[in-house]
């Protein structure tokens, strides 16, 4: 243990808390729990967005796009694809421009957006679901790649690629974003190389795409029972809007100087994101139909088969080495993202349940062992039943904080910025939490048959337009009360001169480190100021600083208050 010798012990605590190495170096922490400091945020707008975009460099949107073909036929596989991105990208533009703004990941956007202190726990166990079964999809994706390259079993495969995962994520956004903005150029080239290889030797295969029919009933014509079923599974993809924002989080202030830059990156980044994807899964649909006759279709959405196939059409003779260092290359830039963002949300989850913080690190270690047993278990076998349900409750999730921030805020229903301390918030917030769990449950409800056919091809639309509806509703209905439980009563202002942030920095009297102005609150119990961390670790106040109303501000103990270098 790292000690941190209190400076002065606060009249109602027992000691100084002191934290390990691992929660307390900020290269390995991440500010994994906080607000991410202008002092830490001095990546470029364009360093943040690649490594953000970095991390979509996924081979799942091939499987997926590849498995919507083959069970929906082409007509069908392409609206619902672009009908699910659609909804994907309009859904991100909010999300991402309230994270970056306030620096703050999806765990704390969503405590601000409608779910309270304690209700958001239960959406960092859906987002940490979105990690490791995205983690499990494409470790098995990266194993299929061992096993026909280098002729490693499955089951050896599915340890290999979980451990060479975790030196990546460790050290975090460091580590990180050298690593995605270096390997960027290669996956770019060799995830087109394919296309404008047949392009060039096979442009009728083009054509002879849109009369594939796969094994749909109704062939290559247009379904909307297949529309709904293929875009249940595609916008399981929704979620991945939190991994985005992850990065998104380290964005520099948006000043009249880096406007346009900032903009740039936040979408591009941000939702951006799936237009890229949207792009790969119809890739997937083609390569599935290209190599259908010389695989079979029970195997045409395996990206290790649509890539060797792929090369063979100019580099025959290493197209196998080559397909299999694509995937592996692939893998390893989207699995070190998944790891990381889950390690966040197991952090946000089982800091507020248990008021204890070993350090994100300790939660990367239990993320790819979830993932791993999926692996073991066969889960990419069962690609479209686990997304298509996933979708359900993820979209419910996602439809409530984007009907906060763009219906609530500009009605004055709820506060026009976002709140993320545990010392200002209430633990369960019934508009958002509330919407996300009617709307998940009805939606899940019609997946199991509750509606027909169509209320089952379309129930992810159902939780989405649902929780877009009673959000306002709880919102009118509650007069907004639920939203702030104690207003900011420290005296020093959370703006600067500049209407940005502040960088001040101010002592926390617990942990006696200090902190910017944002991350900070006044603690009535510990009579000073506190770091929202050892605010959400604090187990002994009972919320006794919100049992009644604001009585002004908090007197400080030691007054610190500083400008940051």
């Amino acid at each position: 243990m790292t000690e941190i010798v209190d400076k002065e012990a606060p009249p109602a605590s027992t000691g100084g808390r002191t934290y390990n190495n691992w929660a307390q170096k900020d290269t390995l922490e991440d500010y994994s729990l906080r607000y991410a400091p202008k002092s830490f945020r001095r990546w470029t707008p364009y360093v943040v967005a690649t490594t953000a975009l970095g991390g979509i460099a996924y081979l799942a949107d091939f499987a997926i796009g590849g498995s919507i073909a083959v069970s929906n036929g082409f007509s069908s596989a392409m609206v619902a694809i672009l009908a699910a991105a659609v909804v994907i990208f309009l859904t991100g533009i909010p999300i991402s421009y309230y994270s970056a703004k306030y620096s703050i990941d999806m765990d704390l956007l969503t405590r601000g957006a409608g779910f309270g202190y304690l209700g958001s726990t239960l959406t960092s166990v859906i987002y940490a679901s979105f990690t490791f079964i995205f983690f499990a999809l494409e470790g098995s994706i990266m194993a299929q790649a061992l096993e026909l390259g280098l002729h490693i079993p499955l089951a050896v495969g599915y340890l290999i690629c979980s451990l060479i995962i975790l030196p990546l994520v460790i050290y975090g956004m460091t580590a990180l974003s050298k690593m995605q903005v270096w390997t960027q150029p290669v996956w770019l080239v060799l995830m087109v190389a394919p296309f404008v290889s047949i392009a060039i030797q096979e442009p009728d295969r083009f054509s002879q795409f849109t009369h594939f029919a796969g094994n749909s009933p109704t062939g290559s014509s247009i379904s909307m029972l297949g529309v709904g079923a293929g875009a249940g599974v595609a916008l399981s993809l929704i979620a991945q809007i939190g991994e985005q924002v992850d990065y998104l989080r380290f964005m520099p202030d948006k000043t009249p100087d880096n406007a346009r830059k900032w903009w740039a990156a936040v979408l591009s980044a941000g939702p951006g994101w799936v237009v890229l994807g949207a792009a790969k899964q119809i890739g997937g649909a083609f390569l599935a139909f290209y190599i259908a006759g010389s695989v079979g279709l029970s195997k045409a959405n395996e990206p290790i088969q649509q890539y060797v196939h792929g090369f063979k059409t100019f580099a025959a003779p290493v197209a196998l080495g080559l397909a299999t260092f694509f995937v592996i290359l692939s893998q390893v830039k989207i699995n070190s993202t998944n790891a990381y963002s889950g390690s966040l949300s197991w952090s946000n989850f089982f800091s507020r349940l248990t008021h204890r913080h070993p350090g994100r690190v300790v939660y990367i270690f239990l993320n790819v062992a979830i993932a791993l047993a999926l692996m073991e278990g066969g889960v990419f076998g069962f690609l479209n039943t686990v997304l298509g349900f996933y979708s359900n409750v993820a979209i419910a999730w996602i439809g409530a904080v984007v009907a906060d921030l763009v219906i609530n805020k500009p009605l004055k229903l709820s506060p026009s910025y976002v709140e993320f301390k545990r010392a200002h918030l209430h633990h369960f917030n019934p508009v958002g939490f509330g919407s996300m769990l009617i709307a998940s449950a009805v939606s899940i409800a019609a997946y199991f048959d509750a509606f027909g056919d169509y209320g089952k091809a379309y129930s992810p639309f159902i939780a989405l337009l649902l929780a877009m509806l009673l959000s306002p509703l709880f919102a009118a209905l509650t007069k907004g009360k639920y939203y702030i439980a104690r207003v900011d009563d420290l005296a020093q202002p959370l703006l600067g001169a500049d209407g940005l942030p502040s960088a001040a920095l101010l002592t926390c009297t617990v942990c006696t480190t200090d902190f910017e102005r944002p991350d900070v609150a006044g603690c009535p119990f510990h009579a000073g100021a506190i770091c929202s961390l050892c605010c959400s670790l604090e187990k002994d106040c009972h919320d006794s600083c919100k049992s009644g109303p604001s009585t002004g501000p908090v007197a400080l103990a030691t007054p610190t208050l500083r400008s940051a270098d």
